[in-house]
């Protein structure tokens, strides 16, 4: 690592549910940035990854949910408010909901929506996670 970059790891997960129109998974949005993602963040202290990715999802979603499988990270880069360039990197798990209310979101995300599958590839701001969620499809299709 250079003076001039860091690296930042985060976590995070994509819920899933078979609706009847087929797999459904939640998706966090801020409406003013015309945002759509995949619920993450930061580890608090010492926390694992599942930890972590756990934690996110209860904050941003609402929802309670277990852990299935990881299913890949994405990495990039950007630059920090501090003009330092970043490496990020953020591991994403399947997890299947079993309890709590998307409803019961937490402020940092103006909607959490349940969206069929295909409508999340298609909705999804930032196209580096599109593989993420085609592993979803292979897992669910697998299993189905």
């Amino acid at each position: 690592m250079t003076s001039g970059s860091r690296d930042e790891f985060s976590a995070g997960g994509v819920v899933y549910r078979r609706g009847e129109e087929g797999i459904e998974v939640v998706l966090v949005g801020r409406r003013r940035e015309r945002l759509w993602a995949l619920p993450k963040g930061k580890p608090d202290g010492d926390e694992a990854p599942e930890e972590t990715a756990l934690r996110e999802v209860r904050e941003e979603t609402g929802l309670e949910a277990r852990i299935e499988q990881p299913l890949g990270d994405v990495a990039y880069w950007y630059t920090g408010p501090d003009g330092q360039r970043v490496h990020k990197k953020v591991t994403y798990y399947l997890m299947q909901p079993v309890g709590g209310d998307v409803a019961n979101h937490d402020h940092e995300f103006d909607d959490v929506a349940w969206v069929h599958l295909s409508e999340a590839e298609r909705l999804l701001t930032h196209r580096n996670q599109l593989h993420i969620l085609r592993r979803v499809a292979e897992l669910t299709d697998r299993a189905a």
